[in-house]
């Protein structure tokens, strides 16, 4: 489990910071965009179907509907603007690590399941949020883009409470 929240955040972390707001492209924001948004609705479709906890089956399902409304509005955006979204090297470790993470989740059931979701959803959140505010929002050029991620930041923001609360209640 520490491995596969290791890789998480260092990908994010390293990503962003080699990655600068002026080195990002709007079509690369929106693969960016699409991709952490599918890489937590995969997780939450696993963790809905496996997990027995009503408290962690709630959060996932939240997580996957949230991510999806985001992503259909992103989708949206981007259709509006005739703006493909650009495949770039942190889309692809979003990917990558979204796969490794299911990949890990797989093998576990139970409270162990439930604690590496949930200790995931946590540095993820808190990853994806360093990553809007010192990358995707100060490296949107066009401004319906630039709003739709200044829209959307507070559910991240929800989302890493209600992740650190149902944390909390599983125990460290």
């Amino acid at each position: 489990m520490k491995h596969s929240i290791l890789a998480l955040a260092l990908a994010l972390t390293v990503a962003p910071a080699a990655l600068r707001a002026a080195d990002v492209n709007d079509a690369q924001i929106a693969s960016i965009v699409v991709t952490a948004n599918q890489v937590d609705i995969d997780a939450g479709k696993l963790a809905a179907a496996t997990t027995t906890n009503a408290e962690v089956k709630k959060f996932a399902d939240l997580m996957v509907a949230d991510h999806t409304a985001v992503n259909k509005s992103a989708v949206d955006l981007v259709t509006k603007l005739g703006v493909k979204p650009e495949d770039n090297a942190t889309s692809q470790s979003l990917q990558k690590d979204g796969n490794l993470n299911i990949t890990h989740l797989h093998s576990l059931h139970g409270a162990a399941f439930d604690k590496a979701y949930v200790d995931r959803e946590v540095a993820y959140h808190q990853q994806v949020l360093d990553a809007v505010d010192k990358v995707l929002i100060p490296g949107a050029k066009n401004e319906e883009l630039k709003a739709l991620l200044v829209k959307v930041r507070p559910a991240f923001v929800a989302h890493l409470e209600h992740a650190r609360t149902l944390q909390g209640s599983l125990g460290k």
